[in-house]
């Protein structure tokens, strides 16, 4: 059975930071690209945020970059996010999914190429609150 387990959020004031966690069991960890997504209540999700992919392409949105780290550790199985000076609209439940064979290439733009938010395993999420 395939598991991915977000952790790591919490209620920060504005400017703080917070290390989120996405841990996958029952796959190949190799053979899969970690997205990093969120989502606001009522709203629809937003498409990608940061992505990790299987040939060792790590980075973040444009919009997103200068305070958002994504990183990866294939023994522990995780994929961690790193968030800085958060912004009260950063507030989201925040969702990891894995993509099998997702490979992003070396001219792909981390920051602005297109999307892929077709993702075949899913998060439930971590909920992380920016308070002002």
């Amino acid at each position: 059975e395939v598991r991915i387990v977000e952790s790591g959020g919490g209620l920060v004031q504005a400017g703080g930071s917070l290390r989120l966690s996405c841990t996958t069991s029952g796959l190949r960890f190799g053979d899969y690209s970690i997205g990093w997504f969120r989502q606001v209540p009522g709203k629809e999700r937003e498409g990608v945020l940061c992505v990790s992919s299987i040939d060792s392409r790590s980075g973040c949105k444009d919009f997103v970059k200068e305070r958002f780290t994504v990183s990866r550790d294939n023994t522990e199985q995780t994929v961690y996010l790193q968030m800085n000076n958060l912004k009260p609209e950063d507030t989201a439940v925040y969702i990891c999914a894995a993509r099998v064979d997702l490979t992003l290439g070396p001219d792909y733009d981390l920051g602005s190429g297109p999307v892929r938010n077709t993702y075949d395993y899913w998060g439930q999420g971590t909920q992380v609150t920016v308070s002002s």
